[in-house]
């Protein structure tokens, strides 16, 4: 359903260009960016038409050489079939020339930077593909940043979005699909996918979930995750999402699809594994040995992220004796005049570090940095020196949330379970946090992303599954995709 074409869906070329000039004058009456262009050839009693377009969508340069000079200059034509025919073959330089008699279609068109051009006694019109918007251009993304490494990000385009993967894919088995989504903004949906590797029923599945999308406008490609995702809640989210060429490159050769959505440079990918959201783009780009080892960093810090507050204010509230006695009498002696509970004062704590956090990625960069400096530094040194927080939470909470730091995949679901674990803690001691934590468990083995097990790549017997999770292995080891593929070779199928 397409709100701008849906009431022109039956609507077809009368053949009189004044009256299908009139039309759409009248569709586009208050668009102060529409523009027609009369042309007449050059002999005697020669082709009349008329180009429209949207002014700043089209590239001005291109009508001029490849459309509206070779109408003009054409001389006593040798027309043997319609006159749009002859145009489409003979005359026009343009890259794509389409004919259509549709109006629906025409309309879709124009608004997505596309020159109609309507000719006299003819009913068929010529679409022109002379697309020329201005692009934010390609740069490396601010949030996946690496040291080494390929340095292209995704643009709001969608078209020079898949130029970008199939530069990375230079094979026919590479296939994208196009979808409209949106009553109002018909919004181009590119479904990319390599035809041997994935699995066709998990396709079909995605596409019948996008096209019964019925909502006003698509602006993003969160509005599509959340949409083929609805009905299943989880702080834990089951589509990838990337701003980088190779990243989208390297998930279709495991047998994944991507999703591009004009206007956004946000790709998802499907289906997601938990572990991916602990794998960094540059732990293919560097030694494994490395690379490993910042993987299992990650692991580390998700579990200290949502565990440590909840821990150190059950120690502190129901458990003082496992506290060792030098750093029990410590504890006690720095927590003394503070007027907050345990409980209270984490809950304060992790609101200024989320407030300050928050603030630090919306102010410019130059400010962010000062607020951090005066937030972090001097505020938390006047609010312990005066007693209203004590230095052991400070160090807990601000521990805590720099660990979080480390893997902003998982922002959301960190900072809800770092307050849920508290919360039971303060009433339930450790027995409240272990149990939390088994729960969590629980919940994410459960989850499925498209079919596929949340959590096949940590929980399969299979020990080549486990050779891109808590460590990274060499490429020459790695000889298999992950199960969810058609076909799980990777390398070797020779041997």
């Amino acid at each position: 359903m397409k709100a701008a074409t849906r009431d022109y869906d039956n609507f077809y070329l009368s053949g009189n260009l004044k009256q299908d000039l009139a039309l759409f004058k009248e569709i586009f009456k208050k668009e102060a960016a529409f523009r027609v262009k009369k042309l007449n050839s050059a002999q005697k009693n020669g082709i009349c038409c008329a180009l429209i377009y949207f002014d700043g969508m089209v590239d001005s340069n291109q009508l001029n050489e490849a459309v509206i000079k070779p109408i003009l200059v054409v001389d006593s034509p040798n027309i043997s079939g319609s006159v749009a025919q002859y145009l489409e073959k003979q005359v026009l330089f343009a890259r794509d020339v389409k004919r259509t008699s549709s109006v629906s279609k025409i309309i879709e068109g124009i608004l997505y930077g596309e020159a109609l051009l309507l000719i006299e006694e003819s009913k068929e019109a010529l679409t022109i593909d002379a697309k020329g918007w201005r692009t934010r251009g390609i740069n490396e993304p601010e949030d996946e940043r690496v040291l080494q490494g390929p340095r292209e990000g995704f643009d709001e385009a969608a078209l020079l979005n898949l130029s970008l993967i199939r530069r990375k894919l230079q094979t026919p088995d590479f296939c994208s699909e196009v979808m409209r989504v949106g009553r109002r903004t018909s919004t181009l949906i590119f479904i990319c996918y390599l035809d041997s590797l994935t699995d066709k029923k998990r396709l079909s599945i995605l596409k019948e979930k996008i096209k019964n999308i019925d909502i006003d406008g698509i602006l993003d490609s969160n509005y599509i995750s959340e949409e083929i995702n609805k009905g299943k809640t989880s702080l834990f989210k089951r589509c990838g999402t990337t701003e980088r060429p190779d990243i989208v490159a390297a998930r279709l050769l495991e047998g994944r699809i991507a999703v591009v959505v004009d206007g956004t440079p946000v790709v998802l990918t499907i289906p997601f594994l938990f572990s991916e959201n602990f794998q960094s783009d540059e732990d293919y780009y560097q030694n494994f040995i490395v690379s490993s080892f910042g993987r299992v960093l990650r692991y580390l810090c998700f579990f200290l992220a949502i565990t440590i507050p909840a821990v150190f204010v059950a120690l502190s509230t129901f458990h003082k004796e496992l506290f060792p006695t030098s750093l029990a009498i410590t504890v006690a002696r720095l927590r003394g005049g503070v007027p907050f509970s345990p409980l209270t004062e984490a809950f304060i704590l992790i609101l200024i570090f989320e407030i300050l956090r928050e603030t630090g990625v919306r102010m410019p960069q130059s400010l962010g940095h000062a607020l951090s400096i005066v937030g972090g530094l001097v505020v938390g040194e006047a609010a312990v020196t005066a007693g209203i927080i004590s230095t052991p939470m400070l160090i807990v909470v601000a521990l805590s949330g720099i660990s979080g730091l480390m893997i902003p995949r998982l922002k959301g679901a960190v900072l809800y379970l770092r307050i849920i674990l508290l919360i039971f803690a303060a009433f339930f001691g450790l027995y409240g946090v272990i149990a939390v934590l088994f729960i969590t468990t629980i919940h994410i083995i459960s989850l499925e992303s498209f079919g596929a097990d949340y959590t096949s790549s940590l929980k399969g017997a299979n020990l080549q599954s486990l050779k891109d999770t808590v460590f990274r292995a060499p490429w020459h080891f790695m000889k298999k995709r992950p199960l969810f593929n058609k076909n799980i070779v990777r390398q070797g199928e020779n041997e």
